[in-house]
């Protein structure tokens, strides 16, 4: 599954970054320019808002990106990473307590969903969010311990329900929705297999519907921790080990990044259940905002970055990181995905579609039903 909104955006950047190349380097060829005279400034620093699932490849390949830069542009540029959740970032952009250039949620899935709370918010009549790109790719799925899955043969949401119904204690949990792209498509799956349909085809409704309801709320009274990011959330997981909690909605890419370490300390595998009625896709879109506070240099800057972050040898390090590539031209890495690691190589269960905005919003409506208020 790749997604292509976006790359005319990337080719434009692109395109942008030769001509201002051929202009740079024509002005250094006749002299050094260290004060930014001319209008070419001697350092560029941008904001990047990202998810922390990402954390770990973004803050390896960064540091190739400002050594690439300088050399090809002569100028010093410096990215500064945020991270935090997804619905967290939605929330620091509105409220204005970050101004990044670039933005990066978990998923696409919450851009209208930005558009819409920006112009409510601040009264603009523009959208703040209009181009995107996917930067790696991760399906959402059950995780859990290899002994517990083998012995409830857990194959989706309406299975820990099941448990659930029959008395088997366990432990469950996931990312907070309200704060984390991960607790949400968590939370959208939960409901979808509630109410016996695809997200896409989820309504209002369905979300004020008795019976869904007591089937989500039954399957949260098992939840012992509501964390508040995906990769937090799976990193803490895997430290504490099965005796604190049996499943957990997660991305893919957590369950590769953690397995290892994770078998090595508990003795106990950590796997991925992609859920057999279907899973959705975060397909991490990095976005160069559309507000007043961008430079152009600073767009500039960011396109560049976003050309480098989808050049095949950093796609490839994505893969270290247990995503799937965005870029078509970077084959998956089977060492890598392949059962021994808790992932498989093909997805063999639907890949759904997002729901709908105005589902979305009841989602977080829905989540104050169903939540263990317990915690």
């Amino acid at each position: 599954m790749l997604l292509r909104r976006g790359y005319l955006m990337l080719l434009t950047g692109i395109l942008l970054g030769f001509l201002a190349f051929s202009v740079i380097s024509s002005i250094y060829s006749g002299s050094q320019i260290q004060d930014g005279s001319g209008g070419i400034p001697s350092e560029i620093e941008f904001e990047f808002l990202l998810t922390s699932e990402k954390q770990g490849w973004i803050e390896e390949v960064t540091p190739r990106f400002e050594t690439w830069f300088q050399q090809h542009f002569n100028i010093t540029v410096h990215v500064r990473l945020i991270v935090t959740g997804t619905h967290d970032t939605v929330n620091r952009i509105l409220d204005g307590s970050e101004r990044p250039t670039v933005w990066s949620p978990a998923s696409s899935i919450w851009i209208p969903y930005m558009n819409t709370k920006w112009r409510t918010i601040t009264g603009a009549t523009y959208d703040v969010a209009v181009d995107w790109t996917p930067l790696v790719l991760s399906p959402v799925v059950v995780a859990g311990w290899g002994s517990f899955l083998e012995e409830h043969e857990v194959t989706g949401f309406m299975d820990l329900y099941r448990l659930a119904e029959e008395g088997v204690d366990f432990k469950y949990g996931h990312p907070d929705p309200l704060l984390s792209n991960g607790g949400t498509m968590t939370v959208v799956l939960e409901f979808a297999e509630a109410a016996g349909k695809k997200p896409e085809d989820l309504s209002v409704e369905d979300l004020k519907n008795e019976t869904v309801i007591n089937i989500v709320k039954t399957i949260e009274s098992k939840a012992v921790a509501y964390g508040k990011s995906t990769g937090f959330f799976g990193a803490w997981a895997a430290e504490n080990g099965p005796s604190a909690i049996q499943f957990f909605g997660i991305y893919e890419n957590v369950v590769l990044d953690n397995s290892l370490k994770a078998l090595k300390k508990w003795g106990d595998p950590l796997l991925a259940v992609y859920p057999e009625q279907g899973t959705l896709i975060a397909d991490h879109p990095f976005v160069i905002l559309n507000g007043t506070w961008v430079t152009s240099w600073q767009r500039f800057a960011a396109g560049q970055y976003l050309f480098f972050l989808l050049g095949p040898e950093n796609q490839e390090l994505a893969e270290n990181h247990g995503f799937r590539p965005a870029s078509a031209s970077v084959p998956l890495d089977p060492t890598l995905f392949n059962p021994s690691n808790g992932v498989q190589y093909e997805l063999q269960v639907p890949v759904l579609k997002p729901l709908k905005g105005e589902v979305l919003e009841a989602i977080f409506t829905a989540w104050v039903r169903v939540r263990n208020t317990g915690l």
